[in-house]
């Protein structure tokens, strides 16, 4: 028998969290090579790229953590597919920290580092893109969300949620033109999820004005 999502959604909270306080615990610090003898405000300037890591890591996970919200007020039952496609998409997000300290540690490296850990980072977050997509469509495909969505809705979110792993490719090619441009793209990317789209939380009020 299909159960309903309440666990998921609970148990995927959870590891987005447990991911967003360890990126903080991980880029927020002083690194052995931090300079000695120059003051507070020195030491601080010498890790921009460890601030720079974190806020966009910050935006990119907060997005996946609204993007999964918004997802799951359709989900009105799960099967063992949807529990592994989901898994698989919090592997990504789990990843992120990992590779956003590494990408942090490499953006004063040779161009090859700099290309290298940039081309980890984004291959982290086009995994989880693409298994939002896998998710979706596994659960139009069985029948799995809420039998009064309407279809066009269903539609409409599905090619919003195709457009992040083509964005996510875009910012893959500027990595090799330059790492660090590609980082800020994320934070266009973020922000055009961000904007309320097909399947968001409406407004406070809007569903009671709705007829």
């Amino acid at each position: 028998m299909a159960r309903d999502a309440s666990r998921v959604e609970a148990f995927s909270d959870a590891v987005i969290a447990i991911v967003l306080t360890l990126m903080a615990v991980e880029l927020l610090q002083f690194g052995p090579d931090a300079p000695d003898g120059k003051g507070l405000p020195a030491a601080l300037a010498h890790e921009w790229r460890a601030y720079l890591a974190y806020v966009i890591t910050f935006a990119v996970v907060g997005q996946v953590w609204l993007t999964h919200h918004n997802m799951w007020r359709y989900v009105c039952r799960v099967d063992q597919m949807l529990l592994v496609l989901n898994l698989l998409l919090l592997m990504f997000v789990a990843a992120i920290p990992f590779t956003a300290n590494l990408l942090a540690d490499n953006l004063r490296g040779t161009p090859g580092e700099q290309r290298l850990t940039a081309a980890l980072y984004v291959g982290t977050v086009l995994g989880e893109a693409i298994f939002f997509n896998l998710s979706w469509w596994w659960a139009r495909r069985r029948g799995l969300l809420h039998p009064d969505l309407d279809p066009s809705l269903a539609r409409a979110v599905a090619r919003r949620f195709r457009l992040g792993p083509l964005l996510y490719l875009v910012a893959f090619a500027v990595v090799f033109v330059d790492p660090i441009l590609s980082l800020l793209a994320y934070l266009l990317l973020v922000g055009l999820y961000v904007i309320r789209g097909p399947g968001d939380l409406p407004r406070a009020g809007q569903e009671a004005a709705s007829p």
